[in-house]
């Protein structure tokens, strides 16, 4: 089977068999992957032909390294059985194998449900943690993005779950109505070539709910130009010039002025109805309330005074087109113009204006511009920078147009939002985040609610007829009623207008909720709003509200106005915003840079060409974009992306989530986080060999703490256990996940393993005793206590791992990892133990030093030297004694001697004020040898130092970028710093042999 090939399985990763649906798209890919291999090996072929004959010499390869086979977990465990954990752990950390059988099982246990353990009737004393998950997308791919949210939120559930709260997290998602329903349209237009009119709206709303497997791009995709650029539309034969300001002007009614304005759309000016300037400009103060005449329609426009209007843009004049701008609406609106529609829905131009109508909108941008010239009325036309407004499902461009809609008056709930947070009774995290809330909620409009489509929940507005409505001359806007059913709408009618129910005929109105509005109801919603059950008494309101700072108005808003507005009360107490993903180089996620990754792939891994093939698959994107993205999947993962693993993902994730600040992630980082899993799994393997029977760990912590055998090296390791304990504990109650996973990540590679691990192996490795039984007590504890502190973000191998720890006598055991008790902060403060942590301090130096003077000696640093230690400070004296074994073991000391004489053919390294490493160097390394080495790198260093001083003061430096200047300063510190040490070295050596 070849790299590319995909292996189709008939069961998932849990056990569960596959859909046919699924076999189907599995049995695409394999296809495709198959093109595509066949496709590549050709290009190589005709490459190879093309190249000369090659040497046998140059045909010779490097030996290919030999990778190591995956490791999978391949016992028969049945979906939602308990993983087997009596066999021994493998040789080497895989995520697939620790990641496989687990969530089934956690899931048929129940550990995720509310009621786990406990009576919902009754009050826990430890409180209780509600969140709702924010709705991805029904038709959303996933990235990176989603993965942030769910890391995080996943992580913050796990703890309040192990701190012993009545947890709920409710996971749903949006049913994402333009997007669904555009994907289902395409469908049915390539597979049957028919629209969702031919079907019908119900058979239409069911091929909806039967689809479920495609992705979408975002709804709108913002195309910056920088000036005249031509661009392709659809259903348009030629390009379409965009990025120009076309100058026209308006004659003056009864005058011989004209008036110059500017338009980026100059097909619009069949629908203006006014030319604005701004009140205070002087050059027009004279023709205020003076009139233009229409070139083409010759309707007379009224000159208006706006303070919307830039004086300095332009000519300061501005053409007013009030149903077809945003802010030539609220002119309008301001000065009572009319508004004209100038297009149908399909982009013509309407009836009405004679050689125009009926006329494509761009081919009409074309020849107005030539009938304006030919009538004298075109001025210029100007480069200019502009974004224009694509949809990314049909690639035409939006256009906006007059529609009737419903609205909801926002106002006052607006009001009740900022007050809300003002009182502190909702807490926005970051705080940074209020000035946007009181921004977006001061000045607020009416929410439009109305979507022309099909798919979603359907406006529960009927437009009311009966035989003599006519007559009663009732407004057409009043003719609506609002009900539950058709029903109650029917009797609301009735009573309104004073008519029998019989005589009532109702038409209901065809669009649809806004996605935002049916999202605004999912907190109460999901709880079984709006009956009153059982859910809704428990779980409403919720705790906290989880997500991204980009939504805080489009759907956190939205919550607190109906939650206060329905049921008088708050959806959560405390809103938490994470930042936006961003990839390494600080750019947003966009398909066209090829930087837009599925989080399975950096979980599973993935290849270079089929990263190449998924933009390949991609018909939305532009063929010279998939190039282009192609070229940056390229640069950013020449080798592809290796498989990390979910854990490693989701620590890497929280670990780069800091409040205020977006996340530029690289992808490839990840897999630094494997090697920090890895590290944990070999350090918990080898300590576990050590940990057997007859070891029986403590049933308390009490029992650790009063042991009297404990050395110097316990003592500090649990003091840096229990600081670890606080600072997880502190991170996940401000939100602080990169303290939180800083600490772990601390407590785990360098504490534990590096250090701790390292100095007991000589006693775990002795005969049975009160000293090898304290290392073996703290081992366990910070194994024990290590995994439960970083479950929450690293779930499947903290519980791989703690499954598998010894159980001290007559303790019950949790079930799971997921519900064991997190580490209490108040229970490990017994441990903070500052003068052992001050006293290994020094330890840490003496071995710091040793290994630096090692590297300046151009010792390896796994040769065991003989060490002395000298000091007349006795205190210092007893320290070293009692370290003088762990020294020894991390410095690779073949013997460590506490002295207050100078020993002979050595060399001093200081350590502090009152301690001097002394390094036997005599016998050791030849010594005339030594130097010569030294002095080698002493001219390297002088000749290195030398031309970087002469680059540096040359004319042309002063050109130099900052940042480089900033890196020759630090480089030249550095050298300078070498050359002092290795000239201290030969003065070392040079003494010695005077000895």
């Amino acid at each position: 089977m070849s790299d590319l090939e995909v292996k189709n399985n008939a069961l998932n990763e849990d056990g569960t068999p596959k859909t046919a649906k699924q076999l189907e798209k599995e049995a695409k890919k394999a296809a495709k992957l198959a093109k595509f291999n066949e496709k590549q090996a050709k290009v190589a072929a005709t490459a190879d032909s093309k190249q000369p004959e090659k040497s046998k010499e140059n045909q010779k390869k490097p030996p290919k390294k030999e990778e190591k086979p995956v490791v999978t977990y391949d016992l028969a465990t049945p979906a939602g059985e308990k993983k087997d954990v009596s066999v021994e752990l493998p040789g080497q950390y895989s995520p697939q194998y620790v990641e496989a059988a687990w969530y089934p099982w956690w899931k048929k246990q129940g550990f995720f449900k509310p009621e786990y353990g406990r009576d919902l009737s009754k009050p826990n004393p430890a409180g209780q943690f509600v969140m709702v998950i924010p709705p991805p997308n029904v038709t959303g791919s996933l990235h990176l993005g989603h993965a942030l949210t769910n890391s995080v939120e996943d992580a913050i559930t796990r703890w309040h779950r192990m701190k012993g709260r009545t947890t709920l997290w409710v996971p749903g998602c949006d049913h994402a109505g333009i997007a669904t329903q555009v994907v289902v349209e395409k469908k049915l237009k390539r597979e049957e070539n028919k629209s969702r009119h031919d079907l019908g709206r119900e058979e239409f709303v069911k091929r909806v709910w039967q689809w479920k497997e495609d992705f979408i791009v975002p709804l709108v995709e913002k195309r910056e130009l920088t000036g005249r650029t031509e661009l392709s539309v659809p259903g348009h034969p030629d390009k379409v010039v965009f990025g120009v300001l076309v100058q026209f002007a308006y004659p003056v009614k009864d005058s011989a002025e004209r008036l110059v304005v500017a338009t980026t759309r100059i097909e619009t000016m069949l629908g203006d109805t006014a030319v604005a300037v701004h009140p205070d400009d002087k050059r027009y103060q004279h023709l205020l309330g003076s009139s233009v005449v229409h070139p083409i329609t010759g309707a007379v426009l009224p000159i208006i005074a706006d303070a919307f209007v830039d004086m300095e843009f332009g000519t300061g004049a501005v053409k007013i087109t009030p149903a077809h701008d945003p802010n030539d609406y609220d002119v309008g609106k301001r000065h009572d113009l009319p508004f004209v529609n100038i297009l149908t829905d399909e982009g013509r131009i309407v009836e009405g204006f004679g050689e125009f109508s009926g006329q494509h909108r761009f081919e009409c941008r074309v020849k107005l511009t030539k009938k304006l010239e030919e009538l004298g009325f075109y001025v210029d036309t100007k480069d200019n920078p502009m974004v224009v407004p694509i949809c990314s499902r049909s690639k035409d461009i939006i256009e906006p147009l007059l529609k009737p809609q419903w609205y909801v008056k926002c106002d006052a709930m607006a009001e009740d939002a900022i007050a809300v947070v003002a009182s502190g009774e909702l807490e926005i995290i970051p705080k940074v985040h209020e000035k946007t809330w009181n921004h977006w909620m001061s000045g607020i409009r009416d929410w439009c609610i109305s979507r022309q489509l099909w798919w979603g929940h359907r406006i529960p507005a009927y437009y009311v007829t009966w035989p003599q409505a006519e007559q009663a001359g009732v407004d057409e806007a009043a003719r609506w009623v609002c009900g539950r059913s058709e029903a109650e709408a029917r009797k609301k009618a009735a009573t309104k207008f004073g008519v029998a129910e019989s005589e009532i005929s109702l038409v209901q109105d065809p669009d649809v909720l806004d996605t935002w509005y049916s999202s605004a109801l999912f907190p109460f919603s999901v709880m079984g709003w709006p009956e009153k059950t059982r859910d809704m008494e428990l779980f409403y309101p919720g705790t906290l509200l989880e997500t991204g700072h980009d939504i805080l108005f489009f759907w956190v808003a939205r919550m607190v106005f109906f939650g206060r507005k329905l049921l008088g009360k708050l959806p959560f107490k405390q809103v938490y915003l994470h930042a936006m993903v961003r990839d390494a180089h600080g750019r947003k996620m966009s398909k066209s840079l090829g930087n837009v990754i599925d989080p399975m792939d950096v979980i599973k891994g993935i290849t270079l060409e089929e990263l190449h093939l998924q933009l390949e698959e991609n018909s939305n994107l532009d063929p010279k974009e998939v190039e282009k993205a192609k070229m940056g999947q390229k640069s950013d993962y020449p080798k592809g992306i290796p498989e990390c693993g979910t854990d490693a993902l989701r620590f890497a994730l929280c670990a780069y989530t800091s409040q205020g600040r977006d996340i530029n992630l690289d992808v490839l980082r990840v897999n630094g986080y494997r090697n920090f899993c890895n590290k944990l799994w070999n350090a918990t393997k080898f300590a576990m060999m050590n940990l057997a029977t007859p070891f029986t760990p403590f049933s308390s912590l009490k029992e650790l703490h009063a042991m009297g055998s404990l050395r110097i090296v316990d003592r500090w390791m649990l003091s840096q256990l229990a600081v670890a304990v606080r600072d997880c504990n502190a991170g996940f109650q401000d939100y602080n996940f990169q303290a939180a996973t800083s600490a772990l990540y601390s407590l785990w590679w360098y504490n534990i393993c590096d250090s701790y691990l390292e100095c007991i192996k000589p006693r775990l490795y002795g005969q049975p005793c009160a000293d090898r039984d304290a290392a073996q007590q703290v081992l366990w504890t910070c194994l024990h206590t290590g995994l439960r502190l970083i479950s929450p973000f690293m779930p499947f191998l903290s519980e791989e791992l703690f499954q598998r720890l010894p159980v001290p006598p007559g303790a019950v055991q949790p079930e799971s990892i997921c519900v064991a008790p997190y580490p209490d902060t108040e229970d490990y403060l017994m441990f903070i133990d500052e003068e052992a942590e001050e006293q290994f301090k020094l330890g840490q130096k003496v071995i710091n030093e040793v290994r630096s003077a090692k590297a300046k000696y151009d010792i390896p640093n796994k040769s065991k030297i003989e060490l002395s230690l000298m000091s007349d400070n006795s205190s210092t004296q007893m320290v070293l004694e009692s370290l003088s074994r762990d020294i020894a073991t991390l410095a690779i000391a073949s013997s460590v001697t506490v002295t207050t004489e100078q020993p002979s053919g050595s060399v001093p390294t200081p350590v502090g004020g009152d301690c001097v490493a002394w390094l036997k160097l005599q016998g050791l390394v030849d010594l005339s040898k030594c130097e010569e080495r030294l002095q080698k790198k002493l001219a390297e260093c002088l000749n290195k130092s030398g031309a970087l001083t002469a680059d540096m003061a040359k004319d042309s430096y002063a050109k130099v970028p900052d940042d480089v200047k900033e890196k020759n300063s630090d480089r030249l510190k550095e050298l300078k710093a070498e050359e002092e040490q290795t000239r201290d070295a030969i003065q070392q050596l040079a003494a010695m042999k005077k000895e």
